[in-house]
């Protein structure tokens, strides 16, 4: 047995003896943790309205959201079939498991993947968000074993692709994006876009 079926084991004792807090865990790693990261993100998009680089900003909140889809879209389409590494609770059948989950490829982990994507993005346009997003991104990788439907190396992976896909992505996308949000805040849709007297670029 391998340093990760390892500490996976240990993390699922530690489930075993806590639970007191399995519903929350269980809420956390099936939609929780996404659900606070992307509330996050509405924040930082409120903030960067006040910006005199808000446009760009913006387009970073924008780029960070595609980022996330990519993310997801390279992990179920590309990396998960392509390994198919079966799941903690098929090679181990004796293990303690939180949420009922399709015996599909656990390497890497969907939700790590895109929460790392979120995260990088908001880190790189409002640090103090980030920090927080960087946090939920943490906690949901470790709600993803705690509940055992992953091994450690699948959510540590699929955050660091998650953060590379969204520091690939990011300077072209703002860049495309932040011309087309300029001419949008001379339309109606402007009080989404621009808060106070912010000047246009």
């Amino acid at each position: 047995m391998g340093p990760d079926s390892t500490l996976f084991l240990q993390i699922n004792q530690f489930a075993a003896a806590t639970p007191w807090v399995h519903g929350f865990m269980a809420a956390y790693a099936l939609w929780g943790g996404l659900v606070g990261l992307v509330l996050v993100l509405g924040c930082c998009w409120w903030r960067v309205r006040r910006e005199r680089d808000g446009y760009r900003s913006m387009a970073g909140v924008l780029a960070t959201g595609l980022s996330g889809v990519v993310a997801l879209a390279v992990s179920s389409y590309l990396l998960g079939p392509l390994i198919n590494r079966p799941r903690p609770f098929v090679a181990m059948p004796h293990v303690l498991q939180l949420l009922p989950h399709a015996a599909d490829s656990s390497f890497p982990s969907d939700h790590a993947m895109v929460a790392g994507a979120l995260a990088a993005g908001i880190l790189l346009i409002h640090r103090r968000l980030g920090l927080v997003a960087v946090v939920f991104a943490c906690l949901l990788a470790f709600a993803r074993v705690y509940v055992g439907v992953h091994y450690p190396s699948d959510v540590i992976s699929g955050l660091l692709i998650g953060f590379a896909v969204t520091a690939a992505l990011m300077i072209p996308l703002v860049a495309a994006l932040a011309p087309l949000l300029v001419r949008l805040a001379r339309t109606p849709l402007r009080p989404l876009l621009v808060a106070g007297v912010v000047r246009d670029e």
